[in-house]
């Protein structure tokens, strides 16, 4: 159906789709190993967001769904580690990769689901951030909000506007970008997974062996009886992770 540009407006992750997927594994590099600090375990612990935050119920399980959501934020913890961002910044970024397709009315291109989330998270950030058991700052609720809106907006793209917004909140937002771009191991066509040349990011390929681990291990433990939480977890625990 990918092949052919016949796919559903709602896609749900099959048995088929994870042996294909297994099946075109890449010649990967030697794996990174990525130990996170308690505080972040702590983050990634909590990062399971209540299916009513979607707007769109029936997508929280699908491949813009909770498996999603915890494995970039997942690798937005990796990533905000490797960095030593401060615990406030690690904090942003694992809330926005959390939420960043919340606002999603379907699984193809829905453009300005970035921006609707962005006003969501920004309208309840409270409710994010009490999520998390922390309270956030106002400069802390502009970054986020704004790697959420930027993280479907390709840097080739951007307007005057997102540059001078992309600057304020860079390292933020260029974190969340690669962690959601990561987790395209998901997708069903080789040409959409995850290419370092539409990121910013320099350990990119190091996390690449991971992030397809994390994809597999996740969705066959999902579709194994799992709950999303329980997949993402029990494959995040594999590696060592939490």
């Amino acid at each position: 159906m990918a092949a052919r540009k016949e796919l559903p407006l709602h896609q749900f992750t099959d048995t088929a789709t994870v042996e294909w997927i297994k099946a075109n594994r890449p010649d990967f590099p030697p794996a990174w190993p990525s130990p996170l600090r308690p505080s972040t375990k702590a983050l990634v612990e909590q990062a399971a967001i209540p299916t009513r935050w979607f707007a769109e119920p029936q997508l929280a399980d699908s491949i813009h769904g909770h498996r999603h959501g915890l494995r970039t934020a997942v690798l937005a913890a990796l990533l905000a580690d490797w960095h030593g961002l401060s615990e406030t910044d690690t904090a942003a970024a694992v809330i926005a990769a959390a939420v960043h397709d919340c606002q999603r009315q379907h699984d193809k291109d829905d453009q300005g689901h970035g921006s609707r989330a962005a006003v969501w998270l920004a309208a309840n950030a409270e409710l994010a951030w009490s999520h998390f058991r922390l309270t956030p700052s106002p400069s802390e609720i502009i970054r986020a909000a704004t790697a959420v809106r930027l993280h479907e907006v390709p840097y080739e793209a951007f307007t005057a506007d997102d540059r001078a917004d992309h600057s304020r909140a860079e390292q933020i937002c260029d974190l969340v970008k690669a962690a959601d771009a990561l987790d395209r191991y998901r997708l069903p066509k080789r040409s959409w997974w995850p290419n370092s040349q539409y990121v910013r990011e320099p350990s990119f390929d190091q996390l690449l062996p991971l992030a397809f681990d994390l994809v597999v291990t996740s969705e066959e433990a999902f579709l194994a009886g799992a709950s999303s939480v329980t997949a993402v977890r029990y494959a995040a625990a594999e590696k060592g992770l939490v």
